[in-house]
């Protein structure tokens, strides 16, 4: 298995320039939140349904953060409280007067096309045509920056 250093190694290959790392911190954040709003979305399973907060978006934030804690206890301890705004930020989405994913879907759509113009303009295709994995890598690339910028190790 590789390593995070790796993984945001090789991540960050293909995102040098500086207008595509822009967008990338613009669309990738919006692009987690509505994969959760997604999530969200799906019906919960029998006896599940009635527990409050467990859904497939909450059971989505836990499988990530123990993928995050198998390459990186730093950034998976960055990376939960992130997601957990997230499923807040989906229960404010909500209350909005129309569905949840309507908006995830008008976001999503938007974002991706943000991701392939960065991309377009760094003349690199983006990493997970090479592996599905990096959809992974790319929320803790930026939290990886974050973390650099003040002062912390990521990995």
């Amino acid at each position: 298995m590789r390593t995070a250093r790796q993984w945001l190694e090789e991540y960050g290959e293909s995102h040098r320039h500086p207008v595509n790392k822009l967008l990338h911190w613009v669309c990738v954040p919006v692009i987690v939140l509505c994969v959760m709003g997604f999530l969200r979305e799906l019906p919960t399973p029998g006896a599940f349904a009635s527990v409050p907060g467990l859904d497939w978006a909450t059971l989505g934030v836990v499988l990530a953060v123990a993928y995050y804690l198998r390459l990186s206890v730093p950034l998976a301890l960055g990376a939960a409280p992130l997601l957990v705004l997230g499923l807040a930020t989906l229960g404010w989405m909500e209350t909005l007067p129309w569905p949840l994913w309507a908006s995830c879907a008008v976001l999503f759509i938007v974002a991706w096309i943000g991701q392939f113009i960065g991309h377009a303009i760094e003349g690199r295709r983006p990493s997970f045509f090479k592996d599905l994995q990096f959809l992974l890598i790319g929320p803790l690339w930026l939290l990886a920056d974050l973390y650099r910028r003040i002062g912390l190790r990521p990995a």
